[in-house]
């Protein structure tokens, strides 16, 4: 075994059994219990339930194998239900796994939920004594670390309140110092960073990215958040149905999670499509919008965007825009066109129209788009009179063979340059 191996898991699986014992009939059980015998599909499993259900039991891991070494950031991203919180779990030894192995060498600290290992009617203070000494610490180790701990968690003032009266962002804000200074190898967070404010967020992702470059510690990082992963891992796994799908480079892990519609269909129907909460008005409805004789999403770079738009005016209207706007899978703001005042109707008509985008500067990649009907008010400001997402747009560069690092290069390629020899 290498001497610089942090966690090595070799098959492990995670069966858990659901509540729902029987089939409903005793027939029914019966032709259930004969398929599993014989290794044949259940006859009464509804089509296009999840595989990982059989019968009364569900496997949240089926059969991971996965070595991490010190002092590296490892992402773990993929769908809710993937079994990202049960892998965290299995590991931080909160539940055991069902079949195969872990080693794990080193002492682990972890954040899986708010408020993990600390209990509401001991102080802060005591919590911090009491997860010191689960590590195997001695009270002076942990008074050396004391007021560091404090200092970073911000709740100094309430350090020798029980915690039960902490709100959740202070449990937040103590945990997490508890578990990046008391003295463990091992680092494990579960999203639960996204309670803190964001100044506290930055601060935790700094403090995680010198924990493992400066201080060799390994870190486990779970997120749906993917700036954040981008910003503190140095690898990435991605966990589909209790299976790893992919391991590897931080970026080809995010464009395999985030894209996943490549080939969606190029209409898009809004009719009866409920709207955001913040547009009080109704006074026009997009009703659909398509990529014209296309049948995927998928442009050439360089090759325009067009996009058919039908709209239906419940109230007159004047001098009504449209926002384009591009942003990144993870939803950073990119680019955006208006179409300033380019319709006016009457009450009951439905319209439509073309509109043409130059996209010919974006780099290739999946990005989302989101369409806005606005007008100007009498101090002209613009107020929204329909939001919504739009379709994807899939810029290929396939014929080029170019590999474009976004996270290094950007979304946007410049013109190539004129060369004059001399």
């Amino acid at each position: 075994m290498s001497n610089d191996i942090a966690i090595k898991i070799c098959g492990l699986k995670k069966m858990y059994r659901l509540g729902q014992i029987g089939g409903g009939t005793l027939t029914g059980d019966l032709q259930s219990w004969w398929a599993r015998i014989h290794g044949r599909e259940d006859p009464n499993s509804i089509i296009g339930s999840d595989q990982r259900s059989n019968g009364t039991t569900f496997m949240a891991l089926n059969g991971i194998d996965l070595e991490i070494r010190k002092g590296e950031a490892l992402g773990i991203i993929g769908r809710n239900g993937a079994g990202k919180s049960t892998l965290l779990k299995i590991l931080s030894r909160v539940t055991a796994p069902t079949e195969g192995y872990l080693d794990i060498y080193g002492r682990i600290t972890s954040m899986l939920e708010v408020g993990t290992g600390f209990h509401g009617e001991m102080t802060g203070r005591e919590n911090v004594y009491m997860n010191g000494a689960i590590l195997g610490m001695s009270r002076a180790e942990i008074d050396a670390k004391m007021e560091e701990i404090i200092a970073f968690s911000e709740v100094r003032e309430f350090i020798d309140t029980p915690v039960k009266r902490y709100s959740s962002g202070m449990y937040v804000k103590l945990a997490f110092s508890v578990a990046a200074h008391l003295d463990s190898e091992i680092m494990i967070m579960d999203e639960v960073l996204a309670v803190g404010d964001i100044a506290f967020q930055q601060k935790c992702l700094n403090k995680m990215s010198s924990a493992a470059k400066n201080d060799g510690k390994t870190v486990l990082y779970v997120s749906h958040n993917m700036n954040t992963i981008r910003q503190l891992c140095s690898r990435c796994i991605v966990l589909d149905k209790g299976k790893i799908i992919f391991d590897g480079e931080v970026e080809d892990a995010i464009a395999l999670y985030m894209n996943n519609s490549a080939y969606e269909n190029p209409v898009r129907d809004y009719d009866g499509i409920k709207r955001p909460g913040w547009l009080h008005s109704d006074m026009l409805r997009l009703s659909r919008a398509e990529y014209p004789g296309r049948d995927s999403c998928i442009f050439r770079r360089g090759e325009k965007v067009r996009i058919a738009f039908t709209w239906h005016t419940n109230e007159d209207v004047e001098n009504v825009g449209l926002r384009f706007e591009i942003q990144n899978t993870d939803g950073t703001p990119i680019a955006a066109a208006f179409s300033y005042e380019c319709y006016s109707g009457k009450k009951g008509q439905t319209a439509a129209a073309v509109f043409t985008y130059d996209v010919s500067g974006l780099a290739p990649g999946t990005y989302h788009t989101i369409y806005t009907f606005f007008r100007r008010n009498n101090f002209g400001a613009g107020v929204d009179l329909d939001c919504m997402e739009g379709m994807d747009i899939i810029i290929d560069d396939s014929e080029n063979k170019l590999n474009w690092r976004a996270n290094v290069w950007g979304h946007f390629i410049l013109p190539a340059p004129e060369v004059e020899f001399q």
